[in-house]
């Protein structure tokens, strides 16, 4: 069956291998939005012939306006952050699918279901910056929330058994460990940007790529997952698993383990997002069990790697906790890609934040914000 789509981040990794799926599926691309990238926008409109355009940034803006001028055919281009909000919510695509990078996605989201769509959330800063705020609209105007990130897809598949569901009592999230794993953090000291964007398995962005280097991705989605899915930070189990096989695993009442696995290629957990409930062939290779060789695990070294236990401390501390850390950890990798902090300033960082406040209570959207500027202020006032 065919569908409409509106991508949020269409210029991205994910944005681009969302793409993928839709070209081989035919979906109709209803919108597309993009922060500045407008050279590969030119090319994704020129292909799959978006009604409407959102760009964040004005300077990007303005350049695809005048490169689009004269074109009988031309999308209606949307301008800024309130122009990639108004896509959201526009009445016509089947599901909205936010691909944004960082905080920047969680007003998107919150207009896409107050308006009544579907969610393909690829972007977990949604949950963990306002997790509240977005469960409570989901369960308001009773749309559906798919989990995009290749974990919290793995778990959502493999609780697709509604009565056994209702059995769950553990979740295995697992990890590759990133480019460091097994380093202590004495040899972390002077790893540099290059290094760290060096990921073993996966193709990704460079934030998110940092943010797997210092283990920053597994505490987020540690705080998404206890969003998604219901269970406590304590009954939820990080793995390092790192051949990024086992996508991730969960347990049953019965001591029972079901896992979910593939090659890893993002294009599966975007699929099954814009498939659900169905299941379509994919354009990712199938997983061959006779050259596997061997699954190796391991613990998540949370000593070493400041940061996921930072993460683990805020959504234990509850309300903006986890807000904070995020804003603190964008700032802060913001700065290391720009060579102004080291890696293990990150981590130093994110936890002080945490640390400094006891973040507790109930929140609203303003709050956020002024929590997550809270959190910058902290990064670049603590160097």
């Amino acid at each position: 069956m065919s569908k409409k789509i509106t991508l949020l981040g269409s210029t991205g990794s994910i944005g681009t291998q969302s793409l993928d799926v839709a070209r081989m599926h035919g979906y109709e691309i209803f919108g597309l939005a993009a922060n500045s990238r407008v050279d590969v926008l030119m090319d994704q409109i020129a292909e799959f012939h978006p009604r409407y355009v959102a760009v964040a940034n004005p300077e990007a803006f303005e350049t695809l306006s005048a490169r689009l001028g004269g074109q009988a055919d031309a999308p209606r281009l949307l301008k800024g952050a309130e122009g990639i909000r108004e896509l959201a919510a526009m009445d016509g695509p089947d599901v909205v699918l936010n691909a944004v990078v960082g905080i920047a996605g969680l007003a998107a989201s919150l207009a896409a279901i107050e308006s009544g769509h579907d969610l393909a959330l690829a972007n977990k800063e949604s949950l963990v910056t306002g997790g509240h705020l977005v469960t409570d609209a989901v369960r308001r105007k009773g749309v559906h929330l798919l989990p995009v990130d290749s974990e919290h897809s793995a778990i959502f598949q493999c609780l697709q058994d509604q009565h056994a569901a209702k059995r769950l009592t553990k979740i295995l999230l697992t990890a590759s460990g990133g480019p460091f794993f097994g380093m202590k953090t004495e040899q972390l000291a002077g790893k540099t940007k290059a290094d760290a964007l060096k990921h073993p398995n996966w193709n990704m962005g460079a934030k998110i790529t940092i943010d797997s280097a210092t283990l920053m991705n597994k505490g987020l989605e540690l705080i998404e997952a206890v969003w998604l899915f219901g269970l406590p930070e304590d009954r939820i189990q990080i793995v390092v698993q790192r051949e990024s096989i086992i996508h991730s695993a969960v347990q049953f009442a019965d001591n029972s383990v079901i896992a979910q696995m593939g090659v890893p290629d993002m294009r599966i957990p975007i699929q099954y997002a814009l498939t659900w409930p169905d299941r379509l062939p994919s354009p990712v290779p199938e997983l061959d069990f006779t050259t596997l060789g061997h699954l190796s695990f391991a613990v998540a070294d949370e000593e070493t790697f400041r940061c996921l236990a930072a993460c683990k401390k805020a959504i234990r501390k509850g309300g903006l906790a986890p807000c904070a850390a995020n804003g603190a950890n964008e700032e802060a990798v913001r700065l290391f890609l720009q060579d102004k902090i080291g890696f293990l300033d990150i981590g130093r960082l994110v936890e002080g934040v945490v640390d400094s406040d006891d973040f507790g209570g109930d929140y609203t959207l303003q709050d956020v914000w002024e929590c997550d500027a809270m959190a910058r202020a902290y990064v670049r006032s603590h160097l």
